[in-house]
């Protein structure tokens, strides 16, 4: 978790927020390149059943992930606050998060974030990294990393 310093000097970790049903996760604002709607997906034959299939951004043939079938939820229709995240890595990859709504930018004290709990009954996914404590609520911090190369995921 890469951490800027605040002008007074307390590491903070700048998040994008999203939900999911009724939880609001979060994600590193480092690895997001952009939102856009969700438009038409191609779908290719063979491949794990969270990955919808790909999209055309601007030349580039990218990967679509739909965090629901992801974490086991139960797909529901798209409207029109539902939203694909383009993730963007150190190593130029990019892949394409459907999530239902984008939420806001937030900046997390690192006194504000704790590791989730390590049972297994509590923190079932393991793509969550920490959780990260606000005062209007907690955000369930998701590792990218393990969220797209993470094959023994639910599918």
């Amino acid at each position: 978790m890469t951490a800027e310093t605040a002008a007074e000097g307390i590491e903070v970790l700048e998040v994008l927020s999203f939900s999911i049903g009724d939880v609001i996760y979060a994600i590193n604002i480092k690895y997001v390149k952009e939102i856009i709607s969700v438009e038409q997906i191609t779908v290719v034959p063979k491949i794990p059943g969270y990955i919808k299939g790909v999209i055309n951004i601007r030349g580039k043939v990218v990967p679509v992930i739909s965090v629901r079938m992801r974490f086991g939820i139960e797909e529901i229709p798209y409207d029109d606050r539902t939203c694909i995240i383009v993730l963007e890595f150190e190593d130029g990859e990019q892949v394409g998060i459907i999530v239902d709504r984008v939420q806001d930018v937030i900046s997390a004290k690192s006194s504000s974030i704790s590791k989730p709990p390590d049972s297994k009954n509590v923190n079932a996914n393991k793509y969550i990294k920490s959780i990260i404590n606000l005062e209007d609520g907690k955000r369930l911090l998701i590792s990218c990393d393990k969220l797209i190369n993470d094959d023994r995921g639910v599918s």
